[in-house]
């Protein structure tokens, strides 16, 4: 494996796994991290895997109890890569994937007890009255991750880049909650804040979404309005955020514009028929992402 030689074949097969997870999981992240050097990929590829583990914790089927005890296990490896005490022939190849990288790359491993924090609001069934509460929970699932990943690109200007990786975070994870909302109300979770809610006379519309009613039709309740209104907020933060490009190298600035412009194109489709999230996911097709995911290598951002 490229850029790997003297590393022990645990390590090497503990990053096989990681980008196997990657590889075979992740619809949209995938495509921005192909495009990164081997030892970036790979190191990406390990925290993604990580990532995905705790968010499916956090989605699963296990009762609450058990859903606590394997969030804590996670806490609980986080401390060992911290304390530099994993071993090559451990048997978890993330722990071992994301121990390796973290050596090599300067990886905040404490955002990701952070992101913990954010999946245990999930499991709890957090609600939100307002957009600040909603806001710290899309700062501990998103934002979190744009920092993490800022670790292993590196950055000119490390504090405003974390600053610019955080709300670039906040502004995927919105155009996610909006993508996603019929299918997180027939989960019983509702992201939108009340107050936004309550303004567009959606409380009770809500009531009804994930059935076979349709909220826009509810009477007084301005759907429309809502989805424009929060897409307008995740806009503000997308353009904010994307000023963290010019600080990364070419192959990191590739990466976070092909995400960042796939997540975009989606807010873009967003905008143009918002009743379209009521029907179910939006989500872009493959031919697409992957001409997003070029136009972020040739320096351009698609949109």
């Amino acid at each position: 494996m490229e850029g790997l030689s003297g590393v022990s074949p645990q390590v090497i097969a503990a990053y096989t796994y990681c980008e196997a997870v990657t590889g075979t999981q992740a619809r949209n992240f995938s495509y921005g991290i192909r495009l990164l050097p081997a030892s970036k990929r790979r190191a990406m590829s390990a925290v993604y895997a990580l990532a995905r583990r705790i968010d499916d914790i956090g989605d699963g089927d296990w009762s609450l109890e058990r859903k606590a005890e394997h969030l804590g296990r996670t806490r609980a490896l986080l401390d060992e890569i911290r304390e530099g005490s994993v071993e090559a022939d451990d048997t978890d190849p993330v722990k071992v994937a994301l121990a390796h990288a973290a050596v090599l790359f300067p990886i905040p491993l404490d955002a990701f007890d952070e992101l913990i924090d954010g999946v245990e609001m999930d499991v709890r069934g957090t609600e939100y009255e307002t957009f600040e509460q909603l806001r710290v929970y899309c700062r501990c699932v998103a934002g979190t991750i744009g920092r993490i990943s800022l670790g292993v690109f590196g950055c000119t200007d490390p504090k405003r880049g974390a600053e610019y990786a955080d709300t670039l975070g906040l502004g995927l994870q919105l155009t996610n909650i909006l993508r996603d909302v019929r299918e997180d109300a027939g989960n019983g979770r509702i992201y939108l804040p009340a107050e936004d809610l309550a303004r567009f006379g959606c409380e009770a519309a809500f009531s009804t979404l994930g059935t076979s009613r349709d909220p826009a039709q509810a009477a007084g309740a301005d759907f429309r309005g809502l989805v424009l209104f929060e897409a307008r907020r995740a806009q503000g933060y997308f353009d904010e955020g994307l000023r963290l490009l010019p600080m990364l190298d070419r192959r990191s600035r590739a990466c976070v514009a092909a995400m960042s412009g796939i997540y975009h194109r989606l807010l873009e489709r967003i905008v143009a028929e918002p009743e379209a999230v009521l029907r179910g996911r939006m989500s872009l097709p493959a031919w697409e992402k992957a001409y997003v995911a070029l136009s972020g290598l040739a320096g351009g951002r698609a949109s």
